[in-house]
């Protein structure tokens, strides 16, 4: 069924492409590079995905070609890249950028935050996306907008047992974005790596431990397979949100129509991403349980902490940082709005009792 909307999607809109095509002047091929700061893996695949959107969706028109981590400029200065133009195009996580401003980690996801379905509701019913390209093009003078959902993180592929925060403290570990500090408020030693590092730090003892995405991304890197213990639930990351940015100079040199298809492109992309990984989570789970891997659940007093870390740390961001004071209020209050939804509904997964498979 997902399949045949995808289909009927991509066909309403390369229809909708010709019939506008039609009444209008032909336009130029644009050919754009694509940094990433994904070194190889399935968020380079997804990158992929989104420039075949592209290209099929503007019958041609603009092409994109996508390179790894490394090859067009700094894997984890993407925005940069496409900024000064040696990019025209990014694929990125947007909370790479919060050395230079921390709202970024409100958009990409962060402790605290939006989980994967509360992120779909926020951004294109509730104003997220607009506020989101506002944002990036007033304080990074990029034309940027969401292209992918990736569902709730593995909290730790870890060398040594963590449940508790006697556990966590003093614990070298790998990660991004507002963790980095949010980790150390909780006691633990943190590191920020590009992701073509980490597989070998942690192999090499480098860091004892790391996050980096949920299980079906986390499955082909192989970090299961280095370190014995894997904790749930990822209460650092609850859902983190991939970006495309265009270079302005770029986006203002194709039509709007094509702009058009590339915004439905990516909103297209963005639900694709999330329900396939969702759906390759469940295989990766069960395949990690079989494997000989310990799986582990921090305890609750662990996560009420980390919650309440991760307010505060919010909470002082705010002094100084308008952008970042309007966009935690903004979700904070749709945060408060989400309130109702468990009234109403129960979360998948949650049945207790299930009626058997018949053959």
């Amino acid at each position: 069924m997902v399949t045949n909307f995808k289909k009927l999607a991509i066909g309403a809109a390369v229809g909708l492409g010709l019939a506008m095509a039609s009444t209008g002047t032909a336009q130029a091929q644009a050919n754009w590079s694509m940094a990433a700061p994904w070194g190889g893996g399935v968020f380079l695949e997804d990158a992929r995905e989104f420039a075949g959107l592209v290209k099929t969706m503007t019958n041609g028109r603009v092409n994109i070609t996508v390179f790894p981590a490394g090859t067009l400029g700094k894997a984890l200065k993407v925005t940069d890249t496409v900024k000064s133009g040696v990019a025209q195009v990014g694929h990125n996580w947007m909370g790479y950028d919060w050395g230079i401003d921390k709202t970024t980690v409100i958009f990409g996801g962060y402790a605290g935050g939006l989980g994967e379905e509360e992120f779909f509701l926020w951004l294109y019913e509730a104003g997220g996306a607009k506020l989101w390209e506002q944002y990036r093009m007033e304080k990074f003078g990029v034309v940027s907008m969401p292209c992918g959902i990736f569902p709730s993180e593995i909290f730790l592929h870890s060398k040594v047992k963590v449940t508790n925060l006697a556990d966590y403290k003093g614990i070298k570990q790998r990660t991004a974005g507002a963790w980095a500090e949010i980790g150390g408020m909780l006691g633990a030693s943190t590191v920020i790596l590009p992701g073509a590092e980490v597989y070998a730090a942690l192999e090499r003892g480098v860091i004892d431990a790391t996050e980096w995405s949920s299980p079906s991304a986390n499955e082909p890197v192989g970090f299961h397979k280095i370190a014995k213990y894997i904790i749930f639930p990822g209460i650092h990351q609850p859902a983190a949100v991939q970006e495309c940015e265009f270079n302005k100079k770029a986006w203002d040199s194709i039509s709007e129509r094509d702009q058009k298809m590339i915004r439905l492109a990516a909103r297209l992309n963005t639900f694709d991403q999330w329900r396939d990984h969702a759906y390759k989570d469940l295989g990766a789970y069960q395949r990690f349980e079989k494997s000989g891997n310990t799986m582990l659940r921090l305890e609750p007093s662990f996560i009420k902490a980390a919650q309440k870390a991760a307010n505060e740390w919010a909470d002082k961001q705010v002094a100084g940082n308008a952008w970042f004071k309007k966009m935690l209020n903004h979700q904070r209050a749709f945060q408060r709005n989400m309130q109702v939804y468990p009234k109403m509904r129960s979360g998948p997964g949650t049945r207790t009792e299930i009626g058997k498979t018949h053959k």
